[in-house]
């Protein structure tokens, strides 16, 4: 039987209890109340036979590791980063459901483009009380600093995402609209991506519209808003940075589009216009224009001068820029005020006054409390049903009786698709009452819909759960277009929303995906973007986590290898090299198999192999943007190694585990191998060699002192084993090895990949490859100092022992490790620095605002 007939076999009724206390029903999205199939299934029946439970456990299986190797993330606010969730089963659409459904998206982003234009021009509605103005002037995401009639000429609405709902009648409601910066579109590609690779058949078998098309539209969209008549716009993704909830959604919509990734950092507002801010600003000009902003941060953290002054997200200035429209920002700024639960009550009147016409999607029954008769409303459904209703900020957040909030309701701007939440502290019905009663203009009550279900795959099984869909719409030309698919949600799973693909089957085959056939295209002009120096940055602190990771893996190996040989011989070269280990990660245990696993797994560890991954997903996301999707199978690689090797207490596990997660850093080299060779590879790569000639210092200073018998032998073999340089010695010196042998291949040898020579000569061509090289560059200079001091060294000199100590190998080893520090800071002052840190101006003195004005 397979996993669908099971689950009708389930729905005992034809009419789907909400719960055992309740009389309201769910509409289900795939049984009809006869028992048969709905008609978007049934023309899937065929396809589903062989979806068994096993089966269907088995591409869940296989969902979970491509959305790890992927990468995908959905940053929860609490609990941290936590992996995507997929159900194997999409929510499927029939075409006449879709078209009534897409004509509504399309009248209300509208609807809410002609209200942001009202509100922040004549003020129409507020001036003739169709929309209460004290629901619009009290809301957070009203930006005052805009409210001009100038701004009604601007169609600042591009994009929009709304969360909808079918109730008891399968009939659909709005739940809310997010066009803050919605979110969302980058997940539910992802989604299609995966569940087409995991799923072939059923994908086949299933006639939907792709929705590739609708990221070209996106893009030419997005490139068509720029202000100037430029043949080449500038477009940016304005990103909170690498800790929002959604930076992976950021990353993979400017990755799909072609556009860089940015933090307001990376931008200055100079002369009145935006400009990507240069290294050493302001003492460089800028030259790098940005015409659009895609921002997805929320519009009163966009501006420190106007709007919030203790924000570090925003750029100072930006408001103006928006004014005299020398940069065109989307969603426009102010466009939160249009996510105010206050408005469902209203959006039916602004419909007939802005548009002339019916609303076509009605939302989720509401009242404003600020109303008389809507606060009585509220008062007494709290009284009489305080389950049947939700109470709401007028920012969006729930507040209730402890009660989880129906599934959909998520802050302004919060999470990517509706989930299930907290409603936070829970408080009595009498408590709420005197709240309203003390701020009634604060507070909308929501009636909670019995939302409609569908099945999700939960323990070997198919269990009913109720769904949002979040859809997605952009303005392309003269009208809104909404994009054929989108997501839903059902639950949230560990902190992170369990998803559903949605399919938008075609009332045609020869329909063209997305109705797009004959979209334009714009002509494009060829054009490498300039990278900020924060991305630079973050792609040289990538290359040298690389490196350290690499590197540190080799030792752990080298080390347990002759941990493992110490026990049948007579001498033991694991003790030095400990000691190095020491140096590079201090100490935690006593016990080496205890010692060596922390190396491996312990992320909190300065200095240890998880660390520095650690170190270089941070970094790797700052810049996801221009990224391969293969570089994320690093970390999963390492991730699956790292739980091995923590629940495992064998001690081959430790070296089975460092070499997987070794295997998964090597494979970077070949990510990295395909980049185009711009500055930001450049720097990746001067990162990696400036620390392998910083590691390559610490290794040797184990040889730096002599030991009795073999032992000698046994640490100098270990280090070239940690180098990767045991095979190119046994071959070049026939398994002769002596200190000198050592020195020459690892330190002078110009041939040897591992060599300081090697790594010095390539980190000259790579920083004489940046765009703020001179070739006498504070940088470039040091390196040479380097590179001179090491060629003018005598291997045999260094060789030399006094007193057991071989005093000239430590004084080369100490002086080269200081001087790559010193190169290191002199790389970040002249390719790094991009200006003063932002200062909070709540934080400034009076005296000191004064004196700085």
């Amino acid at each position: 039987m397979s996993l669908l007939q099971e689950y009708a076999a389930g729905l005992s009724r034809t009419t789907l209890p909400l719960d055992a206390d309740s009389s309201a029903v769910r509409y289900d999205e795939v049984i009809a109340p006869g028992g048969g199939l709905r008609p978007a299934w049934k023309t899937l029946a065929a396809a589903t036979v062989g979806l068994t439970g096993d089966a269907i456990a088995r591409v869940d299986a296989e969902i979970a590791r491509t959305l790890a190797d992927d990468g995908v993330t959905y940053g929860h606010p609490v609990h941290g980063p936590r992996p995507w969730r997929l159900d194997p089963l999409p929510l499927v659409l029939d075409a006449a459901t879709w078209s009534r459904l897409e004509l509504g998206l399309a009248q209300r982003a509208e609807l809410l483009n002609a209200i942001m234009a009202d509100v922040y021009g004549d003020q129409r509605l507020l001036a003739e009380g169709v929309i209460p103005a004290a629901a619009v002037v009290a809301h957070p995401g009203f930006v005052r600093a805009i409210a001009r009639p100038s701004v009604a000429t601007d169609p600042s609405l591009l994009m929009s995402a709304t969360d909808l709902g079918r109730d008891e009648d399968g009939e659909w409601r709005v739940l809310a609209d997010r066009v803050q910066a919605p979110s969302g579109l980058g997940y539910a590609m992802e989604n299609r991506l995966v569940l087409s690779r995991t799923l072939p058949d059923l994908y086949g078998d299933a006639d939907l519209h792709r929705m590739d098309p609708y990221f070209a539209v996106l893009r030419d969209a997005l490139l068509q808003c720029a202000p100037t008549d430029d043949p080449d716009p500038r477009v940016v993704v304005l990103s909170p940075g690498t800790h929002s909830e959604t930076a992976y959604d950021q990353a993979f919509i400017a990755n799909t589009l072609g556009f860089p990734l940015v933090q307001g950092s990376d931008l200055v507002v100079s002369d009145g216009y935006v400009w990507i801010k240069p290294a050493r600003w302001p003492h460089s000009a800028p030259v790098d224009r940005v015409d659009v902003i895609l921002r997805r941060v929320d519009s009163t953290w966009c501006d420190p001068l106007e709007l919030r002054g203790d924000s570090q997200l925003g750029v100072a200035g930006l408001v103006e820029a928006v004014r005299r429209g020398r940069v065109h920002v989307v969603n426009g700024l102010g466009a939160g005020v249009l996510e105010n639960p206050a408005l469902l009550p209203y959006m039916a009147a602004a419909c007939e006054r802005l548009l002339g016409e019916q609303l076509r999607l009605p939302s989720a029954p509401a009242w404003w409390c600020g109303d008389p008769e809507g606060r009585d409303r509220v008062l007494e459904r709290l009284r009489t049903d305080p389950d049947g209703i939700l109470l709401r900020h007028l920012d969006g957040t729930a507040v209730g009786l402890g009660a989880t909030a129906v599934a959909g309701d998520t802050p302004a701007g919060g999470a990517p698709v509706g989930g299930t939440r907290d409603s936070g502290t829970a408080e009595s019905a009498d408590a709420l009452v005197t709240r309203i009663l003390a701020h009634p203009y604060r507070y909308v009550g929501v009636d909670r819909l019995p939302l409609s279900q569908a099945p999700v795959f939960t323990a070997g099984a198919a269990a009913a759960h109720p769904l949002v869909l979040r859809a997605f719409t952009v303005r392309y030309g003269p009208a809104y277009r909404t994009l054929a698919g989108g997501m839903a949600t059902a639950r949230d799973v560990d902190g992170a929303p369990l998803t559903k693909d949605v399919w938008v089957l075609k009332a045609d085959p020869a329909e063209p995906d997305q109705g797009l056939a004959g979209a334009p295209r714009l002509t494009m002009i060829p054009s490498i973007p300039a990278l900020a120096p924060r991305a630079l940055e973050d792609m040289y602190w990538a290359g040298r986590y690389a490196e350290r990771s690499e590197d540190l893996l080799r030792l752990v190996l080298a080390t347990q290898a002759h941990l493992e040989r110490g026990r049948t011989r007579t001498a033991d070269a694991a003790p030095v090299l400990f000691g190095v280990l020491r140096r590079l990660a201090g100490h935690r245990f006593d016990d080496p198999a205890d010692e060596l696993r922390s190396l491996l797994v312990d992320d909190a560890r300065a200095g240890s192999a998880a660390h520095a991954l650690s170190g270089m997903r941070d970094a790797l996301e700052g810049v996801r943007d221009q990224l391969s999707g293969d570089t994320w199978r690093v970390f999963a690689i390492a991730d699956r190694a790292k739980k091995a090797a923590t629940t495992s207490t064998h001690v081959p596990q430790i070296a089975e585990s460092a070499g997987r997660m070794l295997s998964g850093v090597l494979s970077l080299h070949g990510v990295t191998a395909n980049m185009i060779r711009d500055p930001g590879w450049h720097m990746i790569q001067a990162g990696r060699y400036l620390e392998r000639a910083a590691q390559l210092c610490t290794l040797l200073s184990a040889t730096t002192r002599s030991h009795a018998g073999a032992i000698d032998r046994e640490v100098l073999d270990g280090v070239l084993l940690a180098a990767e340089s045991l095979v190119t010695h046994r071959r070049r010196y026939r398994g002769y090895g002596r200190i000198r042998s050592v020195v020459e291949l690892l330190l002078l040898d110009p041939d040897n990949p591992r060599s300081m020579a090697f790594s010095l000569e390539h980190l000259r061509a790579h920083l004489a490859a940046l765009p703020d090289s001179t070739g006498s560059t504070r940088p470039e200079r040091l390196r040479h100092e380097l590179a001179d001091r090491l060629a003018a060294v005598d291997p045999a000199v260094l060789a030399v022992e006094t007193d057991g100590r071989r005093g000239a190998l430590a004084d080369l080893l100490d002086e080269t490790a200081a001087g790559l520090r010193q190169l290191s800071d002199a790389i970040a002052d002249v390719h790094f620095a991009g200006g003063p840190p932002a200062v909070q101006l709540s934080s400034l003195a009076l005296i000191e605002e004064i004196g700085r004005a």
